[in-house]
């Protein structure tokens, strides 16, 4: 029986042998010739081969890496030379993985070749080959993060039989693109595509259409596709099999795609970051199957959240709806989605209060509110009331978002018994009461954020009991919250970042920071700190903001030598003294520095232009003295810089014009002296606020001011400039309009995270002197468009060129030698808040337009030599006589002085009484007689009844019947 079983296997082999052979295919080893051949062809084409492909040897290719053959016939059928290390690594493993180089033809050889896979290597910027279009056999290619750009070869539609097909790319490559899809309506049984990262901005609005057309297709991949327009409407879904619908992050500018909910398998949809719009169906909350729903991003879709949160979903696990704008609250219905892992709806228009209690749970495995939920973000709304129980019956809550929304009362001692909370945040609403000590009992949680609430009471070791893996405690912003903690308490935890600015942390400094080894970020301004500064602060972290306290000492010497990783430092509003140590400049990565407001002395240490990245400096209100730094023109990166209110003296440095990209610069209340540099309005063309009040400059405004365009705040008071004003006064774009023009658009992020850029913006304010008084600008700076001449020597006729400023707040021309007549049409200025043109030789009339100044609420036209009669009327009747005091020829309201018109007009009155007839004499006795018989008839009965009480109460009670039978 063996010796048969032997025989007959010699006889197959000898008929394939001969079938083969016929066919000019022989067999080597187990591998078809010429096929064989086709590889090494293949592979002889590749970079990188000989270290990947070093098992393609011998005559056995079946057994080569990454090669498959069908088992009977020997066949290639597979070709499997994925990288399978992530390029965003790009390791020493990746390395040796990563092919590239050309792809040859001979792949043709393989007849049979069913699945090609050559995604995540580099092959340089290669087009795909055309001839992957007549592997007719194909059932699977990958090509995805291959390095491959330019267009897809529509060959590609051939392959009849493909099922799957990934060509997406990644962030790092030159993307693909496709100029139609028609080509793929011939795929008839593909079932997955991918193309993620594929540019398909020229395939038109049809392209939902033609996937349309493949019946079988289950997945659909195209993210940053940079689709654009609508999303067709279908009135008959032929691909009724789809379960993945990924279309995120595209520009598609369409109302939500209804027939989406009649699709009953859909299993994932993410339509997340277009601009999708309109209202959303509570039919979408009716899908049997749906198990992800990511609507965020898209800012305009609308709906109720209770109905679509009162849905049939079963199977609901991750529901995204962020940045959008539903409207309504949460129902209580939500507590049936018994597999939900994963709720946001953050950013949207929510109401009301949280519902006291959740529906019971129905059908589900799991017991308790909501089994399997781990993260609920409800930030950025509108919802009131208090803080429900069922929150703290979240078994598995690892993140609780209800940041910014107005929420009330006490937070629920019941908060402290999440087993499994990492992050919480509840800031940003109304919440009072003492932070419950049982929160010392979350013994997982990493970030803590409670600032900005109302809360009060004592902070104390209790509160951090078992907290050892908290890395972010944000406290900011309870002014009456007080820590009290014992001087030698030691800390569980080593913080990253540390927020307890506007809290009670003083008197003292608190010495547990000092234990704090990992701190990156320190916020404790305004902490009610009274003692002086310790000497391990200045190394304790990269970004230290200890301002507006009462701190007292000296900056170290050695602080450049102490901490090199520091790039924010803000010692503003304390009691600091001694000088700005040159080692400072050591530390080359500073990006902002605020030493304002203390009592600083000495000169400015020219090592400061050592910090290249230097974004913001502030000098201000101190007492330095001596010349600016010659060298500070090396601060390419420099956006704001601030040495106001000091002793500083002599000329501008050439230097400065090398600080082109900053946006703030204010010199005021110095000694400066010297002519205004006329390379100012050339190199500072993004310059939004230039003070250079109170110092010495004379000469007059040579600058090109018309280069100025970003310009919004002009303030040259208190100098000795003299000439006429410059009609280039009125170039100024950016005060020609109303805008509000964020004052760091002009910045650049730089060096460290954003927020330090952040921080450092917000060290952004003016004082700016206006309505006689200073007016300090902080958040709302850019709303401020203001000009100031005050006090110098201009003369010439005032710039009527000043009215094309339409955007124009603040404007102060007074104490100076200007003439000429008021414009009548400066009541162009219609933003206009304040004007001051007192003390100069203005004359003329005051326009009448003057009354339609809506906005203004601060006028000085005194001490000028104005005449005619003040336009008493609307707006004006808001200033009083101070207003237009010392203009000798004016006269009408407010002022005392009446003008001789409306004298003439009394004496013509008079002159026309004199010329009256004599009937004027017996018309006068006629009607006084009316008059006296009119009083007799009247006051006659009324004195009697006063006179006769009992008639009186006749009378009365009379009139009290007749009344009663109206009634």
């Amino acid at each position: 029986m063996e010796k048969i079983s032997a025989l007959g296997f010699l006889l197959v082999i000898s008929f394939l042998t001969r079938h083969l052979a016929c066919q000019g295919k022989t067999l080597q080893g187990n591998c078809l010739t010429v096929e064989r051949e086709a590889l090494l062809d293949f592979k002889n084409g590749l970079k990188g081969s000989n270290t990947r492909l070093s098992s393609w040897i011998g005559g056995n290719c079946c057994q080569w890496e990454g090669i498959g053959c069908e088992n009977n016939t020997k066949v290639v059928i597979s070709i499997n030379l994925r990288n399978p290390y992530p390029f965003e690594e790009m390791s020493e493993k990746w390395s040796l993985m990563n092919l590239s180089g050309e792809i040859r033809a001979s792949l043709l050889e393989l007849k049979s070749l069913r699945y090609l896979d050559l995604s995540g290597n580099t092959f340089e910027g290669i087009l795909i080959p055309n001839f992957f279009g007549s592997l007719k056999n194909l059932h699977y290619l990958n090509l995805s993060n291959g390095g491959f750009k330019g267009v897809v070869p529509p060959t590609l539609g051939n392959l009849s039989n493909l099922q799957f097909l990934d060509l997406s790319s990644n962030e790092f490559e030159e993307s693909l693109f496709v100029k139609d899809l028609e080509w793929m309506t011939s795929l008839v049984s593909l079932k997955i595509l991918k193309m993620d990262e594929v540019n398909l901005a020229m395939v038109g609005s049809q392209w939902m259409k033609a996937l349309n057309k493949l019946p079988f297709l289950t997945e659909l991949h195209l993210q940053y596709c940079r689709l654009s327009g609508p999303i067709s409407s279908l009135s008959f879904i032929n691909f009724t099999s789809l379960s993945i619908l990924n279309i995120h992050g595209n520009y598609l500018q369409s109302k939500f795609p209804i027939w989406l909910q009649n699709i009953s398998s859909i299993i994932f949809i993410d339509l997340s970051y277009n601009n999708l719009y309109g209202q959303i169906s509570p039919g979408l909350g009716e899908l049997p199957n749906l198990q992800h729903l990511d609507l965020s991003g898209n800012r305009n879709l609308t709906g109720s959240c209770s109905q679509l949160l009162s849905g049939s979903w079963q199977m609901i696990e991750f529901l995204d709806l962020t940045n959008n704008n539903f409207q309504g609250t949460i129902p209580a219905s939500i507590g049936n989605f018994c597999n939900l892992k994963h709720l946001d709806v953050s950013d949207n228009a929510l109401t009301g209060s949280l519902p006291e209690f959740l529906e019971e749970i129905k059908n589900c495995s799991s017991e308790g509110v909501l089994p399997e939920l781990r993260e609920l973000h409800l930030s950025w709304n509108k919802l009131t009331g208090r803080l429900p129980g069922w929150l703290s019956q979240l078994k598995k809550l690892t993140i609780l978002d209800l940041y910014d929304n107005k929420f009330q009362y006490p937070i629920p001692t019941s908060f402290g018994t999440f087993r499994y909370m990492e992050y919480m945040s509840l800031a940003h609403n109304e919440l009072n009461g003492s932070l419950p000590v049982s929160f010392g009992q979350l013994f997982e949680l990493v970030e803590l954020d409670v600032s900005w609430n109302r809360l009060t009471g004592i902070i104390s070791e209790q509160h951090f009991l078992k907290l050892t893996k908290l890395k972010v405690l944000w406290m900011e912003g309870n002014s009456v919250l007080v820590l009290n903690v014992s001087s030698t308490w030691i800390p569980p935890f080593q913080l990253d970042y540390l927020n307890m600015a506007s809290c009670n942390v003083g008197p003292s400094f608190p010495t547990w920071l000092k234990f704090q080894k990992n701190l990156r970020r320190l916020y404790m301004s305004n902490a009610n700190i009274s003692s002086s500064i310790p000497n391990w602060v200045w190394n304790i972290s990269s970004l230290l903001d200890i301002s507006n306290n009462k701190l007292s000492g000296s900056i170290p010497p050695t602080i450049g030598e102490s901490n090199l990783d520091l790039f924010f430092l803000s010692l503003s509003g304390n009691q600091i003294t001694g000088e700005i140590p040159k080692s400072i400049g050591y530390i080359w990565g500073l990006e902002t520095i605020d030493l304002s407001s203390n009592s600083l002395t000495g000169s400015i240490p020219s090592s400061i232009s050592n910090c290249s990245y230097l974004y913001i400096l502030n000098l201000g209100q101190n007492n330095l003295s001596g010349a600016i730094p010659k060298s500070f023109g090396q601060l390419k990166w420099l956006h704001s810089l601030y040495l106001n209110k000091n002793k500083l003296s002599k000329e501008l440095p050439l230097s400065f014009q090398n600080l082109s990209r900053l946006v703030i610069l204010d010199l005021s209340y110095n000694r400066l002296s010297g002519d205004i540099p006329t390379w100012i309005g050339t190199a500072f063309s993004s310059l939004r606020a230039l003070k250079l009040r109170s110092n010495a400059f004379s000469g007059g405004l040579l600058f090109g001011l018309s280069n100025l365009t970003s310009l919004h705040i002009l303030d040259l008071a208190e100098n000795n400039l003299s000439g006429s004003i410059p009609s280039t006064l009125g170039d100024l774009i950016a005060m020609s309009q109303k805008e509000e023009l964020s004052f760091s658009e002009a910045g650049y992020i730089i060096g460290n995270e954003n927020i330090s850029i952040t921080k450092a913006l917000d060290q952004d304010k003016l004082i700016v002197k206006a309505k006689n008084q200073d007016l300090e600008y902080a958040k709302s700076l850019s709303l401020v468009v203001s000009i100031d001449l005050s006090s110098n020597n201009f003369t010439g006729e005032f710039p009527n060129q000043i009215t094309k400023l339409q955007g124009l707040t603040f404007l102060n021309l007074s104490r100076n030698h200007i003439n000429g007549s008021i414009p009548q049409n400066i009541s162009m200025l219609h933003e206009l808040q304040s004007l001051d043109l007192s003390c100069n030789n203005l004359y003329g009339t005051i326009p009448p337009s003057m009354s339609s100044l809506t906005f203004l609420c601060y006028l000085d036209l005194s001490n000028n030599n104005l005449s005619g009669e003040i336009p008493f009327t609307g707006q004006m009747t808001t200033f009083n006589d101070s207003m237009f005091g010392g203009n000798s020829l004016l006269c009408g309201r407010p002022l005392v002085a009446q003008c001789e018109d409306d004298d003439l007009d009394q004496g013509q009155g008079q002159s026309n009484v004199e010329d009256e007839n004599d009937d004027g004499f017996i018309d006068q006795w006629f009607y006084l007689s009316i008059g006296f018989g009119f009083s007799v008839g009247i006051l006659g009965p009324f004195f009697l009844l006063v006179i006769k009480k009992p008639w009186c109460e006749a009378y009365f009670r009379l009139v009290g019947k007749i009344v009663d039978k109206v009634l």
